[in-house]
């Protein structure tokens, strides 16, 4: 069985599968040999370039296994008989740290006592506060259970949203089409959406502007979530704080508007970059080859757009 794996470490963890001959693709470089007998493709972290090309050319593949939760570069260009499974739970701790911190941080001003720091001087001043916010998650699927997790303890109010409604273990969770009236009385606002047509550009200026004076926007979901130059323009008011670790256009180029942009704090898509993150792959990328081999149920199946 030919297979393509993202790294080294990948094909070591997968090495001593009876029948399997990795080939290591990391996209930096030309194709290996043999595209038309790859059985299973775990493409890179970073997106290849000409999926579609790569997928077309793809006859015998059958599993393609992302090592990402998001599926939207390769969703739509799956050939016929191949599965394709994504990395759900893989990134679920190191994106919801990240989105703690992040809140944390922006509400209690980090940033700007980092600044000062280097500058030397000494501003002392009253902050926000995480405890008695209401902090609604937008996008409620095992990333935002984990979020809700971490957030046991700062003594928050948790409000999640999902594509359709339900009774969850830990409470309510409302439909996409309850967040306009939930958005108002929310301290912070967690994106952890995936990317599909619905959601593209949901982040709207209607939506900021139902959002309450001085909540912060927290987007750990995908850049073109939201529509930034309507952010942009909310936090050069100052009436909105945010933190991102994901932009639109990605990367971020110089001189872009949103890097001096006020009341902002950007990191470079790295919620989920952990050794974390790493470990829990490996994990899964060897259990689901054995499942694979055996002809048994694979995980993560994605059968929609997610």
């Amino acid at each position: 069985m030919r297979i393509w794996v993202p790294s080294d470490a990948v094909a070591d963890v997968l090495s001593d599968l009876p029948g399997v001959e990795c080939a290591v693709f990391d996209g930096s470089g030309p194709l290996p040999e043999g595209v038309e007998e790859v059985e299973v493709w775990i493409p890179p972290l970073v997106t290849v370039a000409d999926v579609p090309g790569i997928l077309a050319r793809m006859t015998s593949l059958r599993l393609l296994q992302t090592v990402t939760a998001g599926v939207e570069p390769y969703r739509p260009h799956v050939p016929e008989g191949a599965v394709l499974c994504n990395a759900r739970g893989v990134h679920d701790a190191g994106t919801a740290e990240w989105a703690v911190g992040a809140m944390i941080a922006v509400l209690r001003e980090f940033p700007g006592f980092v600044d000062a720091q280097r500058r030397g001087e000494w501003t002392y001043h009253h902050t926000g506060v995480l405890a008695d916010a209401t902090v609604l998650i937008v996008g409620y699927g095992s990333i935002g259970a984990a979020l809700e997790r971490r957030l046991d303890g700062f003594e928050v109010d948790v409000v999640r949203v999902a594509r359709t409604a339900r009774d969850g273990a830990q409470g309510r969770v409302h439909g996409m089409d309850e967040l306009p009236a939930l958005l108002p009385e929310a301290d912070v606002v967690v994106l952890l959406v995936p990317a599909t047509p619905d959601t593209a550009g949901m982040v709207d200026p209607a939506f900021l502007a139902r959002m309450k004076d001085g909540a912060v926007l927290v987007n750990a979901a995908r850049g073109g979530v939201v529509d930034t130059d309507a952010l942009v323009a909310e936090l050069k008011t100052g009436r909105l704080r945010a933190a991102l670790d994901v932009t639109a256009p990605e990367p971020l180029p110089a001189g872009h508007p949103l890097w001096s942009a006020p009341g902002v704090l950007i990191t470079p898509h790295v919620a989920g970059s952990t050794p974390a993150s790493g470990r829990r792959l490996l994990r899964l990328l060897r259990s689901q080859l054995l499942r694979h081999l055996a002809g048994e149920p694979l995980n993560n199946v994605i059968t929609d757009a997610y």
